[in-house]
């Protein structure tokens, strides 16, 4: 009625200004594997694929996924316009949607003992074969054998690559094996199946490199949410090359990836990580190769304004024989909460360096809290530039190839306050700078200097780099921890100068020398148990009321001062000043005499608290 009223001229004019800023009417496509492509995308006239979804949605849309499994790659072509206007990609309520980077196979043959045999034409593959191509890159050993980025499933779980034929055709062992021959026509895979006839069976093997990612850099504001996705042969995935992962974002801003299940990735889950370039895979595994990345990242765009931002929760993420989640230089000013990450690189067929539940290079100001990490080959690494990032009331248990947390290389500042670490070795530190509150240690740790590189440091809350410094070791802070059988006596002879103070040592912890304020108990056995019940993880624990015998100060950003190399406070992301007053459950702590250890005056004796 109000355009209809002005001058056609003015009429024109309005309308051409509402739409360029973004007030268009949002959309909801909806996809059905009943459905059809030709179809508009409505409840009553769905699409069949995700895909013909994300080439039809714009800024501000919405597509909901209903129950059913659905084999593509999704390649979003565009992302959103800023938060409020983002495309989201989501599931429908209260129904499964599974996205498979595989395909069923039949036509197996047997031939011994419990040894099939199919043969595939190699035009099944497409672009992509995966039992061709070769797990490599930088920081890769491969163990003297060559793996592939292919697998083969039975009900949904992954067979072993063998080494060599001959170990498939011989009897079954504990671990089913697989292996492929490609030649110019064929793929030919045998596979031990115990007991089964695979076609009469669910049997798939991957054809898709990874589930949901973007084929260019600065596709943004995109949320992927409620979604089982799994079986992607992705690529190993370095510091120093374009890093894939069967859910990834390759090197945006603005995403939101939560409620998801992610599972059965041959190297990682989720990526929040590079871009690709000529360079990938050429540093020849060195700290210079990677300064020389950082630097073209730089030209490249990796700015507060452009790169990070994300945010990836309450998902669970399995599956992964490199990690849950890797992020070079793309997991900037991006928060990692409430996921539980699990069975991460059991299986060690090959190593390297870049092997954890989450590994992070560049968490500048990233947040990484209340996450379940257990069972992988070591729970969380900051590697490089790990300067404002907090890791906060995580619960890490189990981990004990390598370790609970592993912080490299690092300046400072970085805060890790009110976790559980439970594993048997907790913290291996060849950083400094780092502040270290109300934790519960339950195992070794190790301080180490790592004179031999030079690593950057940055102004606050910025991707510039300022400087670049080796690692003496020291300038670190322990407040009001706990720790069980490990202790703070490796700091004795740290190079730079240490704050220790309100820490309880039990069962033969052995305290750092200088500490004045301390209490020990070298008889006194927590007898820490984790325990999971009806969806919940249970901490069993015996404490006393020797806790509340010591003075302890309420940690803040005025106590910890600042990190020494980088001169830089402790602070939060938005610059204002950091205070620990809550503990691991979100109680309020004391201001004027906090409990050590991450329960706010737990009270004594034999306790069950709910961790998770």
């Amino acid at each position: 009625m109000i355009i209809q009223n002005f001058p056609k001229r003015m009429s024109l004019i309005l309308c051409a200004l509402l739409l360029s800023s973004g007030a268009t009417r949002a959309r909801q496509y909806h996809v059905s594997v009943k459905g059809d492509d030709t179809n508009k995308g409505t409840t009553r006239a769905p699409l069949k694929t995700i895909s013909r979804a994300a080439e039809l949605a714009q800024p501000g849309d919405v597509i909901t996924v209903h129950e059913g499994t659905y084999r593509e790659r999704v390649n979003p072509p565009r992302g959103g316009r800023s938060d409020r206007k983002r495309i989201v990609y989501q599931a429908a309520a209260d129904e499964k949607v599974v996205i498979k980077g595989s395909e069923v196979v039949q036509g197996w043959r047997k031939l011994q003992n419990d040894t099939w045999k199919v043969v595939i034409n190699n035009s099944f593959f497409e672009d992509f074969n995966p039992y061709n191509d070769k797990i490599a890159g930088d920081w890769f050993n491969p163990r003297g054998r060559d793996h592939h980025t292919g697998a083969v499933y039975l009900n949904g779980h992954w067979l072993t690559e063998a080494a060599n034929l001959d170990d498939v055709l011989k009897s079954v062992g504990d671990t089913p094996l697989w292996f492929a021959q490609v030649d110019e026509k064929n793929t030919t895979i045998w596979a031990q199946f115990k007991g089964v006839n695979p076609n009469e069976a669910e049997v798939e093997i991957n054809v898709r490199r990874t589930v949901f990612y973007p084929d260019r850099p600065g596709v943004n504001y995109i949320t992927v949410r409620g979604l089982t996705m799994m079986h992607a042969a992705t690529p190993w995935a370095p510091p120093t090359a374009e890093q894939i992962g069967l859910i990834g974002t390759h090197w945006s801003k603005g995403w939101i990836i939560e409620n998801n299940d992610i599972r059965y990735s041959t190297c990682v889950g989720v990526t929040l990580g590079k871009y690709g370039d000529q360079w990938d895979n050429t540093s020849q595994n060195t700290a210079e190769g990677y300064v020389k990345t950082i630097e073209r990242a730089l030209e490249n765009g990796w700015s507060k304004e452009n790169i990070g931002h994300h945010v990836v929760r309450n998902n669970r993420i399995s599956h992964c024989e490199q990690a849950g989640l890797v992020g070079s230089m793309g997991a900037v000013f991006s928060t990692i909460t409430g996921n539980v990450i699990y069975d991460i690189h059991v299986r060690q067929l090959f190593s390297g360096a870049e092997m954890a539940g989450i590994k992070i290079h560049a968490a500048i100001d990233t947040e990484i809290s209340r996450n379940h990490i257990y069972r992988t080959c070591r729970g969380i690494w900051l590697d490089w530039m790990n300067q404002g990032a907090r890791v906060t009331r995580n619960l890490l248990h189990d981990n004990n190839t390598s370790q609970d947390l592993f912080v490299e290389v690092d300046h400072g500042p970085f805060l890790i306050d009110n976790n559980i670490f439970l594993s048997s070795r907790t913290l291996l530190d060849w950083s400094q700078g780092g502040a270290y509150v109300h934790n519960l240690f339950a195992g070794q740790i190790v301080h180490r200097p790592e004179l031999r590189r030079e690593t950057p440091f940055h102004p606050p809350h910025s991707t510039k780099v300022a400087g670049l410094k080796n690692i003496s070791g020291g300038d670190d802070r322990f407040y009001n921890n706990i720790f069980v059988t490990g202790g703070l006596d490796a700091y004795n002879k740290a190079a730079r100068p240490m704050q220790i103070e309100g820490n309880v040592y039990y069962h033969g912890a052995k305290p750092f020398a200088k500490e004045r304020n301390r209490l020990e108990k070298p008889e006194f056995d927590p007898e820490l148990k984790v325990a999971e019940e009806n969806d919940s993880v249970l901490l069993h624990i015996m404490l006393d009321n020797s806790l509340q015998t010591l003075n302890n100060p309420l940690v803040t950003t005025a106590l910890l001062g600042r990190a020494e190399v980088p001169n830089v406070t402790y602070e939060n992301p938005d610059g204002t000043p950091l205070k620990i007053d809550t503990d691991y459950l979100g109680n309020k702590r004391s201001e004027t005499n906090p409990t050590a250890g991450p329960f706010e005056n737990p009270g004594e004796g034999e306790l069950t608290l709910k961790v998770w």
